[in-house]
């Protein structure tokens, strides 16, 4: 999982981390390893391994050495370490996952899923977020086993890469409000959160038709408004605009519903242009409803408003352009 240790060395130059165990399991990868963080390894602050990641993991909890932060970034989707990973943090530590297995976590592959995160993904037009609360429901029910809970910090997906990093905290978290599934109508193009004791009532209020669902995945916050909040205030002091700029729509986004509704579809299923995001977010709210950007695509919007209000408020524009 270390590659060429360029991230173990940011972490020990950056974040001034004092204990770093570094675990590639290509042992040809070693020699690149030691050159690269020869300061670190120097100084006592850095330790080479080449082993399985899980025996890694282990080897931490058999030695009671638990880290503040377990990065765990392999190849395609995390699931194979999520148990492991936790046996490694201490509590009220970070565990920071890395996912590039889009297919699988949107729908496009639903036996993998299944296999995979014990779940059924489906696709429709927030699956991409669906990726991001995957990995944390999966994360979340592997601490419930354990008696723990965890609690997402921030979640990001970027291009085909998903990353979510959780807190583990005492306390069994596992709740039916936010471990539940989430259903779609393809006719109406609405979303709704369903519990598990309300599986056998799944269908559309809107046309009575039967929903898609998708899960169980993690269905409540995506991100820990206090502490993005102080990586705001980071960002600002540092002059990064743009890392400013996504960390404030993730804090608006932070208590939002599970999904988010294209802007495309709006224009789509309204028969008119496209209606511009900042503008249509501006009106549900002077209207009452909670809105707000969606990280993981600019060309959409969360609300709690449905979608045929949000498509009756885009019409009152009358200058709606594409």
């Amino acid at each position: 999982m270390a590659g060429s240790g360029v991230r173990a060395l940011r972490y020990w130059q950056e974040a001034g981390a004092t204990d770093l165990l570094v675990n590639e399991g290509n042992p040809d990868v070693l020699p690149l390893l030691r050159a690269n963080l020869a300061a670190p390894i120097a100084t006592g602050a850095a330790t080479l391994a080449s082993n399985d990641a899980n025996r890694a993991f282990f080897q931490c909890y058999i030695d009671d050495n638990y880290y503040d932060i377990v990065d765990v970034d392999g190849f395609g989707a995390p699931v194979p370490w999520l148990s492991t990973s936790l046996w490694a943090a201490r509590l009220g530590g970070l565990v920071y996952l890395a996912s590039t297995d889009g297919r699988t976590a949107t729908g496009h592959l639903p036996e993998q899923s299944l296999r995979m995160y014990g779940a059924r993904a489906r696709s429709h037009p927030a699956a991409h977020e669906q990726g991001l609360r995957l990995m944390i429901g999966s994360l979340q029910q592997q601490a419930a086993v354990k008696g723990f809970g965890i609690a997402p910090v921030f979640s990001l997906f970027r291009g085909e890469v998903y990353r979510v990093m959780v807190r583990l905290t005492k306390g069994q978290k596992l709740r039916d409000h936010n471990y539940a599934y989430l259903a779609y109508c393809h006719d109406c193009g609405n979303y709704q959160v369903l519990p598990w004791h309300k599986i056998g009532q799944a269908n559309c209020p809107h046309d009575g038709l039967p929903l898609t669902l998708s899960g169980p995945q993690w269905v409540g916050e995506l991100h820990d408004r206090a502490y993005l909040g102080q990586m705001h205030a980071e960002a600002i002091q540092r002059d990064w605009s743009d890392v400013a700029d996504w960390l404030t729509g993730a804090i608006e986004e932070a208590e939002m519903p599970p999904y988010f509704f294209k802007l495309g579809e709006i224009g789509k299923r309204g028969q008119m242009d496209i209606p511009k995001r900042d503008r249509l977010i501006a009106a549900l709210r002077d209207r009452g409803f909670r809105a707000s950007v969606s990280h993981v695509n600019r060309e959409a919007f969360k609300t709690t408003a449905d979608l045929q209000t949000c498509i009756a408020i885009a019409k009152t524009f009358g200058d709606s352009v594409s």
